[in-house]
């Protein structure tokens, strides 16, 4: 099993155990690996501490719960591991800037209005593209978040759609700033019933629209429901690019959701995963009789 699989499996359940008390050391023995080491290696994946994501993700849940349910306070503290409504306090205004009563009212407030004017609105930077983009929605979401307030969506509004039907929520940018380095795109990514396939994807491409570097993880796509986890990309920006590419597809019915993208340069012993094989051209035609 490779050290993202590796990852991916505990941060799954990490997720079915956010309500529970977790040590870092019953964490560490459910990946088979001593504490010291799988520290490195989560924050290496993840980018974060596995007690910080622990932190993160229980907040923002508490922070969903606020909103969405009419569940108390110390409730909802005690509900995801804190130890007293006190300490539950300053950690959620640590990281929201006002203690969760007050969080409450404000964010309840802001979410009526925005139902109001209509959930679609356009997220800055990304736009919708594929084969039938009109047939899928793409938006904000308040209610499904893996860190912060809101994560972004791409959801098939057709029950059975044709077959090849597809959408993708992506950002297209110049190359320049990133040549010769190597990048990595990381996203936490959710589904839910998703009837083909659901993925991250990136390409890098050359002036004359020449496919270059290429990965949207087909030989590893989400399929069906599965909860929050942290996907990656990494692929090398040749001299001669032009243009990058990236985003989140879905292939068929259902719905994705992504949440805190980061595109980030990572050193050289960091495989990539492109799918793009290079073609070399030989000098003379081989096997012609077919008996190699």
């Amino acid at each position: 099993m490779t050290n993202e699989a590796i990852i991916q499996k505990t941060i799954c359940w990490i997720e079915d155990h956010l309500h529970e008390e977790i040590t870092a050391e019953d964490i560490a023995a459910f990946a088979g690996f001593s504490r010291h080491h799988f520290h490195r290696l989560f924050q290496t994946s993840v980018g974060m501490s596995f007690s910080e994501y622990l932190r993160v993700r229980r907040i923002t849940n508490a922070a969903l719960a606020l909103i969405h349910t009419d569940a108390r306070i110390i409730d909802i503290a005690f509900h995801y591991c804190f130890d007293s409504q006190e300490v539950f306090t300053r950690a959620f205004k640590k990281v929201y800037g006002f203690p969760p009563g007050q969080y409450r009212k404000q964010m309840m407030k802001l979410v009526n209005q925005k139902e109001e004017r209509h959930m679609e609105e356009k997220l800055k930077g990304w736009f919708s593209s594929g084969s039938h983009p009109f047939n899928y929605e793409m938006g904000a979401d308040v209610k499904t978040v893996h860190q912060g307030k809101q994560s972004g969506y791409l959801k098939s509004q057709t029950v059975n759609p044709a077959e090849g039907e597809f959408a993708t929520m992506m950002q297209q940018f110049k190359s320049e700033k990133f040549k010769g380095k190597r990048m990595k795109l990381s996203a936490f990514l959710k589904t839910e019933d998703v009837q083909h396939m659901a993925s991250l994807w990136m390409r890098v491409d050359s002036a004359s629209e020449e496919v270059l570097q290429f990965d949207n993880m087909s030989n590893r796509p989400l399929q069906g429901t599965t909860n929050w986890n942290h996907y990656t990309i990494v692929l090398d920006i040749p001299e001669n690019s032009a243009t990058i590419s990236f985003g989140m597809i879905l292939s068929g019915s259902g719905c994705i959701w992504a949440d805190s993208v980061k595109f980030e340069e990572v050193d050289k012993k960091t495989p990539t995963t492109n799918l793009e094989t290079d073609f070399v051209l030989r000098d003379e035609p081989v096997n012609l009789a077919f008996e190699e």
